[in-house]
C-alpha cells in the first residue's frame, strides 16, 4: 500500500488519513474532492488502452479521448461502488513514470 497516513481519533473512532500532495483528507471523504490521477494510453489492437497506475483500473476506447473519458467513468464507478478498505488497499500515492534507455541485441 503507497502512501503515508495515520490513524487518528475523529471523535467517532479511530479513521484512516492520507496526505497526498499538501492535502490531507480522510478516505471516507475521497470522493468529495477533486483528485489528478496519472493516466497512461497505449495504441493497442486498433483502439487505445488507458490505465491509472495509481488504481490499477483500465478502460479503453477508439479514440484516445474515448479511452480517456471512459478511463473517467470507470474511476468515478470504482470510488460509487468500491469499499473504504478496497479504496484504502489499491490506493498507490506514489507513481513514477520515466524512460529506459536498454540496449537490446
Amino acid at each position: 500500500m503507497g502512501g503515508t497516513g495515520s490513524r487518528i481519533d475523529n471523535g467517532a473512532g479511530f479513521c484512516d488519513n492520507r496526505l497526498v500532495g499538501n492535502e490531507r483528507y480522510e478516505i471516507g471523504d475521497y470522493m468529495k474532492k477533486r483528485h489528478a490521477f496519472t493516466v497512461i494510453i497505449e495504441h493497442e489492437d486498433g483502439g487505445y488502452c488507458a490505465l491509472c497506475p495509481e488504481l490499477d483500473v483500465a478502460s479503453q476506447g477508439d479514440t484516445v479521448e474515448q479511452a480517456k473519458n471512459n478511463l473517467i467513468e470507470a474511476i468515478e464507478l470504482f470510488f460509487e461502488t468500491a469499499s473504504e478498505a478496497e479504496i484504502k488497499e489499491r490506493l498507490h500515492d506514489e507513481v513514477f513514470i520515466t524512460r529506459l534507455e536498454v540496449a537490446v541485441g
